[in-house]
């Protein structure tokens, strides 16, 4: 509120004591020297009895021009006490110290003072506790100041709209310059560099072009002060071509115009131009400013340019900016994004006064480089040295996860009241994703106050990462009944929740049909989690015809083609797609390699898998992870070649995972070597105690062997270690319904018709001369109840449900939590044959495409 004027019942003398109770702090601040000069200035006066104002004024326009904004409140106390009259200037000047120094409790006694005294009601007295108020964040008090005013110029509007600029109120800037030319005030260059401020803040391209035309109306595009907002309004809102036209027209340019250009060059993406502009401004004479080096320094941060950044720096401590804290903090970010963290460190120990943003950029640069330990040292000397992080520093730290514990961060977040900052949140959920611990995720998502459209996004790709279509589902709509605009990468995560494959079938394509609607089907994130998810939904097709509509490809297109290709097992199309790849000179990651090896796995091209393998270590120097050699061992195994696949183990860099023991004992299950494959369960039981997958293959390889005693030992520690077999299931939806199917299982409501269709099956199979293979029912029974079982494996089940719920002709999809088993893999192939169906499973490896009696595996899987 603004100040009711102080008592007249209480004299002068109180009201200066008031006051200067007011400003002791300001005035004494301890272990402060006095300002150079001033003894000298204020003895001229001493015992010199003063009888106008004007040579105080000179002495406080003197300070004030040299910001020593102490003195003005210093020598108009001691004027007040003396006796000395106040005119409008005295208390102007003394209005703008105040202002100046952010304290607003003084700025209200002051125009308390204004009042008693007489002087609230001059324009300049006004628009100096305008000034004041917008200073020290009490716009609504400016605004009934400026309401208030009795008579109000171009100053006063101006004044009143760099506060609304300043505190980011973009739109009341453009209502109040509309107002104001209502009005009939002529706008001066400064109002028009302050709407033009507020144009390239709000990126809003239609008020910077009407401001460009009212300038020119009244005659200022010469001028420089006003161009220099005009070029970077036109860089802000993507327009660099006319940013350059204002630029050239300029018959005289400063530092400061040069400087618009190259940052708007280098927003834009016009490094090369950037540096030329930047070249010829030193050319022309001009002295580059602190912020003319920022700017080209992060340049070189971007493109990695280590030797230019090197020549800046020369340059930043010939002109003596190296003790700029910016300049410095700036060339520190770039020897880190150049790996050069040794220098990084040396400029900043020669910081003076750390700020957090130097403390910040430090850390971020240590775990940019993958020394997570020193980053976290380095923010607990920060804390020591009592500097407060800010958003920017706990949203980096987050990055660390889970190398830098979030739970840690969490707290310390909580406890600094920044949990409910959307970047702090997002970057807290993402860490939390990365643990896979989506209830933390989705509670911190909840408590972020005004989330954006990343903190959306961010928590549906938490969604897609746990495979919880449901949940991204419901996330997607509560999101659209809030009326938040999906885009791209809102999209992109939501396809990738339906690629999972407890996801409605419809699911993904309605995301789809968003996508087309919403004109984001083309964007290249979202094409891709299209190509992805259609190739992990079993429509391949669908994929393909995603893929070939892509007008822009990078090299995560092509990789999730080329991986969809080889998991339904047609390898011949994904090496032609690798050989693309190789021709057009794309560049080629571990992801690529990993879809070429597979392919060659489910074809049996031993040598040509290995040959990859090779040229991507010699030619692409890729090291192998722990995938690529699973990838291999699998690739001996299934041919097998179980010997070399041994040999590759023994090999490898680091020790080898469950993954590869697993696939080796499967192998040794599949080719029936027993002392291979009781290394392979001894191995793999040490690294999984509790997972049943090794109990189960080893058990399996005694029963294969008829190896009975043994097979029943590995029951009985499964037993002793509480170890539970996973049941085999199988899944198939129906009209928008998922029916789940355990072998034998009788409790689905349409059990009678699904085991008479399948008798009737079972008949009909017989007649084209199956004969089941017992030998897949590893247990000790008679043969009669070996076909039996056989008979009512899930995936049959699943199938004979599917054929009596769906018309004639219809493709079938089925989702099988475990390997498909030999015999069933006959009779598929026999039932897509005599039922004309297509028919599409998908097991724990791969995908499996039945039609007219054959599979794409090649019977090789």
């Amino acid at each position: 509120m603004i100040p009711r004027p102080l008592s007249r019942s209480r004299g002068s003398v109180n009201s200066d004591r008031t006051l200067g109770t007011a400003v002791k702090h300001l005035l004494d601040p301890p272990n402060e020297p006095s300002p150079r000069g001033l003894c000298s200035h204020r003895q001229l006066f001493d015992g010199s009895p003063l009888e106008s104002p004007s040579p105080w004024n000179r002495l406080l326009f003197r300070h004030s021009r040299n910001n020593l904004n102490r003195e003005p409140l210093s020598l108009f106390l001691e004027a007040r006490r003396s006796g000395q009259p106040l005119d409008d200037s005295s208390l102007s000047c003394v209005l703008k110290a105040c202002g100046c120094l952010w304290d607003r409790n003084l700025g209200r006694q002051l125009h308390g003072l204004c009042v008693k005294c007489g002087h609230g009601s001059g324009v300049g007295v006004g628009t100096s506790l305008l000034d004041m108020y917008l200073k020290c964040d009490g716009v609504d008090d400016g605004v009934r100041v400026f309401d208030s005013m009795p008579e109000r110029n171009v100053v006063s509007w101006t004044s009143l709209l760099t506060g609304y600029s300043q505190k980011g109120l973009h739109d009341d800037a453009f209502e109040f310059f509309s107002r104001m030319r209502s009005e009939g005030i002529k706008p001066n260059p400064f109002t028009f560099a302050t709407v033009l401020a507020s144009a390239a803040a709000q990126g809003v391209l239609e008020n910077g072009r009407q401001m460009h035309g009212q300038l020119i109306k009244f005659g200022y595009q010469g001028t420089v002060f006003v161009c220099n907002p005009l070029i970077n309004m036109y860089s802000r809102c993507g327009l660099v071509e006319e940013a350059r036209a204002v630029f050239n027209r300029m018959v005289n340019r400063d530092a400061v115009s040069c400087n618009a250009m190259v940052a708007g060059l280098v927003l834009n993406g016009y490094e090369s131009e950037a540096v030329q502009e930047f070249r010829h401004m030193r050319a022309a004479g001009l002295k580059p400013t602190q912020s003319s080096f920022a700017t080209m320094i992060k340049l070189c941060a971007n493109l990695k340019q280590l030797a230019f950044a090197r020549q800046l720096h020369c340059c930043v401590v010939k002109e003596r900016f190296d003790l700029d804290a910016n300049v410095i903090t700036t060339l520190m970010v770039v020897y880190s994004k150049c790996s050069e963290m040794d220098d990084a460190f040396e400029l900043f120990s020669m910081l003076g006064a750390r700020s957090v943003v130097s403390w910040t950029a430090m850390i971020n640069g240590y775990i940019q480089n993958g020394h997570v330990s020193r980053a976290a040292l380095l923010f607990s000397q920060m804390r020591l040295d009592a500097v407060e992080p800010n958003d920017f520093t706990y949203s980096i730290l987050l990055t660390a996860s889970p190398q830098i514990s979030p739970f840690q961060i969490h707290a310390q977040v909580i406890k600094t009241k920044f949990q409910q900052v959307p970047s702090v949140g997002t970057a807290l959920l993402a860490a939390y994703t990365k643990l896979g611990n989506t209830c933390e995720a989705f509670c911190v998502f909840r408590g972020i106050k005004e989330k954006d459209i990343v903190a959306w996004s961010a928590m549906l790709a938490c969604y897609a990462q746990a495979g919880d279509s449901e949940g991204a589902v419901k996330l997607f709509t509560e999101m659209a009944r809030k009326s938040i605009g999906a885009n791209e990468f809102t999209l992109s995560s939501a396809i990738d929740a339906c690629a999972s494959p407890t996801a409605s079938a419809d699911q993904g394509k309605q995301f789809h049909a968003i996508s087309i609607k919403l004109k984001y089907e083309n964007t290249l994130c979202v094409s891709t989690a299209l190509v992805t998810m259609y190739a992990r939904r079993g429509s391949i097709e669908s994929a393909q015809g995603v893929f070939d509509r892509q007008s822009v490809r990078d090299q995560v297109s092509w990789n999730s083609m080329l991986m969809g290709y080889a998991q339904h097992g047609y390898s011949k199309k994904a090496l032609e797609l690798f050989r693309g790849i190789e021709s057009r000179g794309i560049e080629m990651d571990g992801i690529t390699f990993i879809g070429v090896i597979i392919a060659c796995t489910h074809t049996g091209l031993v040598e040509e898998g290995k040959k990859h393998f090779e040229s991507m270590v010699h030619n692409h120097h890729i090291s192998p992870t722990v995938e690529h050699y699973a990838c291999m061992v699998d690739l001996y195994s299934r041919a097998g070649k179980l010997e070399e696949a041994m040999s590759l183990i023994k090999e490898m860099p680091f020790p080898a995972s469950a993954t590869v023991w697993r696939t080796l004992l499967g192998a040794c299950r599949l080719h029936r070597n027993v002392e291979l494959g009781e290394l392979a369960a001894e191995k793999l039981m040490s690294l999984e105690p509790s997972h049943s997958a090794a109990y189960v293959l080893l058990s399996n390889m005694y029963a294969a062997a008829g190896r009975w005693a043994e097979r029943a030992k590995i029951r009985k520690l499964m037993d002793a270690r509480k170890v539970k077999k996973e049941a085999g299931c199988s899944w198939i939806q129906i009209k928008n319904k998922v029916h789940s199917f355990l072998a034998s299982d009788r409790t689905h409501p349409m059990s009678d018709k699904i085991y008479t269709k399948l008798k009737d099956i079972t008949i009909r199979l017989k007649e084209k001369g199956y004969q089941p293979n017992t030998d897949y029912v590893l247990h000790d029974m008679e043969e009669a109840h070996k076909e039996v079982m056989l008979a009512q494996h899930s995936e049959r089940l699943a199938i004979s449900f599917g054929l009596i719920a769906t018309l004639p002709g219809t493709p079938l999809q089925i989702v099988k939590n475990l390997r498909v088993c030999g015999d069933c893999h006959t009779v598929i192939k026999l039932i897509s044959e005599i039922e004309q169906r297509e028919i599409v499973i998908r097991d724990s490896s791969r995908f499996h495409h039945f039609n007219r009696g054959s599979c794409s595996c090649g019977d090789y899987w």
